[in-house]
């Protein structure tokens, strides 16, 4: 089994950025589940399917062509081979996504994904919102980030600006605030910490000490894998 860390927490609290640096340090394969339900969101407006939808949604998704690559230090998703790094991180891609996470089919696909993802790599790192709980419930190691809203509202209106796109604080916490309630009052594998998660508030800790924790953290992990392994390796005879 691959060695698997899950980063779950609500929406803007940095888990994307730091999932990202985090595998850069620890030589992990990155897999971004939000990213692929996004993708499957793409793919239903593009072919104008209807969100309400289950069965055909829950097709898409059984057929969706999802990769990531990592070039000049970059991550990329690609769909069907096309970079859609940037189409899939609009509010309305996002709140098609999180409606989209409603559907047991859609999420039962998706769930044979992600670990078929996981078993290619020998080291994995996957955020999103039901990693430690459902798709990864024996995860080597579990974090759930959190922030305070408003907070995440800010760092997404500066991640917006930062794009050259327009955005308005009070429309962008009101978002926030409902996409909350609608992951963790989901019946379907709702927004919650797992019970052998560390909680790590990232309101007002620097990016770098955020990565850094977690990179120690994973260490640890991998010291009592490698313990735990040599502890049951059979012994030679004499």
């Amino acid at each position: 089994m691959s060695f698997v860390v899950a980063i779950d927490g609500p929406a803007g609290a940095g888990k994307s950025s730091v999932a990202r640096a985090v595998a850069m340090e620890s030589n992990l394969t990155l897999i971004d589940t939000g990213a692929i339900y996004r993708c499957v969101a793409l793919e239903c407006l593009r072919q104008a399917c209807r969100l309400d939808d289950e069965v055909a949604c829950a097709t898409i998704a059984a057929n969706i062509d999802v990769s990531f690559e990592l070039v000049s230090g970059q991550h990329r998703i690609l769909l069907g081979g096309i970079d859609v790094t940037r189409q899939i991180r609009t509010e309305e891609i996002a709140a098609r996504a999180s409606q989209l996470s409603k559907s047991a089919a859609l999420r039962q696909e998706l769930l044979a994904l992600q670990r078929a993802f996981a078993d290619e790599s020998q080291g994995v790192i996957l955020e999103g919102r039901d990693i430690g709980t459902v798709v990864f419930p024996d995860a080597n190691l579990k974090v759930f980030l959190f922030a305070d809203v408003r907070e995440r509202a800010r760092r997404r209106k500066g991640d917006l600006e930062n794009r050259g796109e327009s955005a308005d604080f009070d429309s962008i916490l009101r978002m926030i605030q409902e996409r909350d309630k609608q992951d963790s009052e989901r019946d379907i594998a709702p927004l919650r910490p797992a019970e052998d998660a560390v909680q790590m508030d990232s309101t007002a800790k620097p990016f770098e000490d955020v990565v850094a924790d977690i990179v120690r953290l994973i260490q640890h992990a991998r010291d009592k894998v490698n313990t735990e392994a040599t502890s049951t390796r059979p012994g030679r005879c004499p």
